[in-house]
């Protein structure tokens, strides 16, 4: 694991960055701010991939009580892994035609037929690494070396919902119709 960084986000947030294999204690520790909150929320805490932003109140709290927080959730997440094991989620997915235009050419690319990469595609299991981009669409770890592809230079305007997207190493599925994300 690389050394954890922890930086100023401006004057009212701090970026807490991890090696993605913290992934799991970076989810620990917003599973247990968020069933621990007591209705005066001084942090906002938002998940990315390999990192966490802290949003506090400066009127409220000063960024040296803010890092030390940051700092004794992430000694404390260590020991609540297990207290937040993940649950397996079966979602139903669209692949070719309309909803997946891209499968003959990842197929190409990967040197398989299509059928080959919906199968290598809905074979794992994946991990959610946060929620992002739009509200629902989850970051997924574990998709096949095989079967990855490099991003669109160019983002689609309108991806229909239950959609695979494949950028790089990671997968996701989108939620609803929307444009894709960036690269």
């Amino acid at each position: 694991m690389q050394p954890l960084m922890i930086y100023p986000l401006g004057e009212t947030a701090l970026v807490l960055q991890a090696d993605l294999s913290a992934q799991p204690r970076l989810i620990a520790m917003v599973r247990a701010f968020e069933t621990r909150q007591t209705g005066q929320a001084l942090y906002q805490l938002i998940l990315g991939v390999g990192n966490l932003t802290v949003r506090f109140n400066p009127l409220q709290q000063s960024a040296e009580a803010a890092l030390s927080w940051l700092q004794q959730q992430w000694e404390l997440a260590a020991n609540q892994l297990d207290a937040f094991a993940p649950t397996c989620v079966e979602i139903p997915v669209q692949y070719g035609g309309e909803a997946g235009p891209d499968l003959a050419s990842v197929a190409e690319q990967a040197g398989m037929t299509p059928q080959q990469v919906i199968e290598a595609h809905a074979t794992p299991s994946y991990d959610v690494l946060c929620i992002g981009f739009l509200p629902g669409f989850p970051y997924l770890a574990g998709l096949p070396a095989s079967i990855a592809t490099p991003r669109h230079a160019e983002p689609r305007l309108s991806v229909p919902a239950g959609s695979v997207g494949i950028g790089g190493a990671q997968t996701g599925i989108y939620p609803c119709a929307s444009p894709e994300g960036g690269s």
